[in-house]
């Protein structure tokens, strides 16, 4: 049965390679891989004479499971004289080929778990991942030793695909549900989107084979899927965070933006419901996204032994904010207009740090807004988190929800509603539309293809996959367009509880439409919203351990449970340690073998090894050019890969910008290919500066519903501060008698550090002082207790 187009997955096949054994003579690895259904076998050749080079041959033949076992056995005999053919392991994809001073190694999944399932498609996690050299051991004998292989080696293995990384091979897991839907998108190509963390070690194979059989594209983040119930009756509840490969790394070491438009610790949120129905039932489902991601501006922190709170430093080398006003262009790109930026950093601070972001970011979204069409404005709220949670008089998690409804009522979620009358793991057809662009707000009527979904169980082997075939819409869809940002100083804690909110928000509107609820609002006490505040809380912990080092302070959520408070307490201190002793000791180390497995530094003989250069230089990564020799197989290409070059902003020109109208199609100065090597920053010099311009004049020409407090602590184009405030005096600052403070036990302790505590990006709407009796030395000795606890709380953290 020989190949087609239509057996391959990127060209719209509904099968899918999902078990691989692989086999080894002395001159060649023989992968053989499998579908589903085992009624589909192909067979890979992977050359193991060649000491550097990377050669590979696809076999054009499909084979059955007899057809495919006598080819193993005529390997067998005809390499009897050298140990015949020899089991090796069974695996689950290729992860990726990577190479440092000597012979390229092949990086294998050999373990998974399934961690859940969307409309019947298996998403799994790894469990346990092997790196096999390609040359064997004769070939391997002959090439040069050098110390420094082993130690690439050892660095490369430090990035641990067992924690966060997971995977599908029939759902497009690196993709909204919107986007699986709405956009035709090959698999290839969907290996080029920001969120495939193993895009660079996939490349070669890729670009070789024209196919993704033998691959799996790799997210890393969070993956968690939850069955929750409401009124009896149960609903699968899924939430997804896909972190960013471009300008990737940790906490100190990336910081603001890059030259391209990209941010650090930029997230993609996504949560879906749907409800489980009985076969040939309609599923209705739903999904809304939201972003977190830092401050786009040229910014940093040096990390510090010696100092746990190192001061921001700002650039002034950007100043019409170019690399500002790429970065919203790239959200445009990615989910449309609007685009909701609630910004949570602190606004007066005695001794400025994030406040000098906070005036700059204003600064930048002025200047952004002053070319834009009015419709296409950037909105903004900028809401001193941290201050606003040390007030009694301010709900916190409530006045964020108000915010969050307003948000929601200008970016829509996405639902669909199909049948379900296909088998599982499938592909995943697109949308036709009798609209052009059913994302861009208009009406549409049907889909003459769609979601297939069966059974979400998966076990091997010999499941039997049905036939793609496609299914009207029972209800109108609707699509989300535009996204709402949010960012703190680290994108961690702070972001996290708004990220909360505005989720609680959008799935009483998803369970609304649904049909689960009459009114699309869940209360904050109930038992649904505190399920759903653990999930939200289990992923900010889980994202501030890949980027800060820590699980994430979450006083606010501790505070709603009504965790004793000490205890609280104590827990952010010891985070708060843990969290600098990664940054400051851990993360060099982890920075440089991230930048190895994405292909952002590649180490070259007669070349400086990467543990030679500042652990702040940014790498020159240069292209991989690997030459593949031609195989068996008559129709394999051999090319060399290419690599784009990098630009700095002052060589960006765009014919017209996405903020000034949604364009369609590809911008090469976004490609997601392109490595995100910044140059730039390092020939900066960064200055600590405030600017001069005040609040209240940055925005006096804005809408007039604009509200300012006394302050100026809030500022806002899309939301009525007023009325979504719970109190009038919610900006209002406690204030501490500073001799107080002096006469405590600590009254060693700098007084500025005491009076003056860190900024934070966890945060805590605290209902109340806890007080051992009604005199005032107790009351001084527990407001004490708050601010020593802020004090040494330096991770960005709302400890009051």
């Amino acid at each position: 049965m020989a190949a087609s187009n239509e057996l391959d997955p990127i060209m719209g096949s509904s099968y899918f390679l999902q078990k691989f054994k692989l086999y080894e003579t002395e001159s060649n690895f023989y992968m053989v891989g499998r579908d589903k259904s085992r009624m589909l076998w192909r067979v890979l050749k992977i050359d193991r004479l060649e000491a550097t080079e990377l050669n590979i041959g696809e076999d054009v033949t499909t084979y059955s499971q007899i057809e495919c076992s006598d080819l193993l056995k005529r390997i067998d005999e005809g390499n009897k004289s050298t140990g015949g053919l020899k089991f090796v392991t069974v695996c689950y994809g290729i992860v990726g080929f990577v190479k440092f001073l000597g012979p390229y190694y092949m990086l294998l999944i050999t373990k998974r778990k399934q961690i859940g399932a969307i409309c019947g498609h298996s998403v799994y996690a790894v469990t346990k991942s092997e790196m096999i050299p390609l040359p064997n051991a004769t070939v391997r004998s002959t090439m040069p030793f050098s110390n420094n292989e082993n130690r690439y080696k050892k660095l490369l293995s430090t990035v641990d695909l067992t924690k966060d990384f997971y995977f599908s091979y029939s759902y497009n897991v690196m993709r909204s549900l919107q986007k699986n839907l709405c956009d035709g998108e090959t698999r290839k190509v969907l290996y080029e989107t920001m969120f495939v963390w193993n895009e660079f070690l996939t490349r070669g194979i890729r670009n070789h084979l024209k196919n993704t059989l033998w691959t799996v594209a790799l997210v890393y983040g969070f993956f968690k899927q939850a069955r929750l119930s409401l009124s009896g009756r149960d609903f699968n509840f899924t939430l997804i965070a896909r972190r960013s490969r471009h300008y990737a790394g940790t906490r100190y070491l990336k910081r603001g933006v890059n030259e391209n438009g990209r941010v650090a610790n930029d997230v993609e949120t996504e949560q879906i419901v749907f409800e489980d129905v009985p076969e040939g039932s309609p599923i209705q489902i739903s999904s809304v996204v939201q972003n977190r991601g830092s401050i786009p501006l040229f910014w940093s922190q040096e990390t510090s032994r010696l100092n746990m709170k190192p001061d921001i430093t700002l650039s002034k080398k950007d100043p019409n904010y170019e690399a500002t006003r790429l970065h919203f262009e790239n959200l445009v790109k990615r989910y449309g207009n609007p685009i909701i930026i609630l910004n949570l950093i602190k606004t007066r601070e005695k001794r400025p740090r994030e406040s000098i972001l906070r005036t700059e970011f204003a600064n930048a979204i002025e200047f952004i807004n002053k070319d834009l069409p009015e419709e296409n404005r950037l909105r903004f709220l900028h809401w001193d988190l941290s201050r606003h949670s040390r007030s009694k008089a301010t709900n916190v998690l409530a006045v964020l929800g108000r915010v969050a409804a307003n948000a929601l009522d200008l970016t829509d979620f996405f639902f669909c509603e199909v049948k379900q009358e296909s088998g599982p793991d499938e592909t995943i057809k697109s949308p036709q539309h009798e609209t052009s662009d059913a994302c861009d707000g208009s009406p549409v009527t049907h889909f003459d293809d769609n979601l297939e979904s069966a059974d979400s169980s998966e076990t091997f082997p010999g499941e039997e996959s049905g036939e793609t075939q496609g299914n009207p819409l029972v209800k109108p869809l609707r699509c989300q367009k535009g996204v709402l940002r949010t960012n703190c100083i680290d994108c961690l804690d702070r972001t996290n509880v708004a990220q909360y909110a505005y989720g609680l928000v959008a799935l009483g509107h998803q369970l609304h439409v649904i049909g689960f609820i009459n009114v699309p609002k869940i209360d904050l006490d109930s038992r649904l919203a505190d399920n759903v505040m653990r999930c939200y809380e289990t992923m900010g912990d889980t994202l501030a351990h890949q980027y800060g080092g820590s699980a994430a302070h979450n006083k606010i959520f501790s505070e709603r449970r009504g965790q004793w408070r000490a205890a609280t307490q104590s827990q952010e201190f010891f985070r708060t340690l843990q969290r600098y002793y990664s940054n400051a000791y851990m993360d060099g180390e982890k920075q440089a073998a991230i930048n190895v497995f994405l292909g952002n530094f590649q180490p070259q003989q007669g070349r400086p090894a990467l543990w030679e250069l500042d652990s702040n230089q940014h790498y020159n990564a240069d292209s991989m050019s690997t030459y593949f020799k031609r195989s068996f197989s008559e129709n394999l290409l051999s090319e060399k890969n290419p690599h784009s070059p990098n630009t700095t902003v002052g060589e960006k020109k765009l014919p017209s910008s996405p903020l000034l109208e949604r364009t369609q199609g590809s911008n090469k100065c976004f490609s997601d290919s392109t490595p995100e090597i910044s140059t730039c920053e390092s020939e900066a010099s960064y200055n600590r500066h405030t600017p001069s311009m005040a609040d209240r004049r940055l925005f006096s020409d804005m809408r007039s519903n604009q509200i300012l407090d006394d302050d100026s602590c809030s500022c806002s184009n899309f939301v009525d501060l007023e009325l979504i405030s719970s109190s009038g005096t919610s900006c209002e600052e406690e204030s501490y008698e500073r001799s107080e403070l002096i006469k405590s036990p600590l009254s060693g302790m700098s007084a500025e550090d005491i009076s003056n505590p860190s900024p934070s990006d966890s945060g805590s709407s605290i209902k109340g002082r806890t007080q051992i009796g009604e005199d005032s030395s107790s009351k001084t000795v527990d407001e004490f207790s708050d601010r020593f606890a802020d004090w040494v709380n330096c991770g960005e953290t709302l400890c009051h």
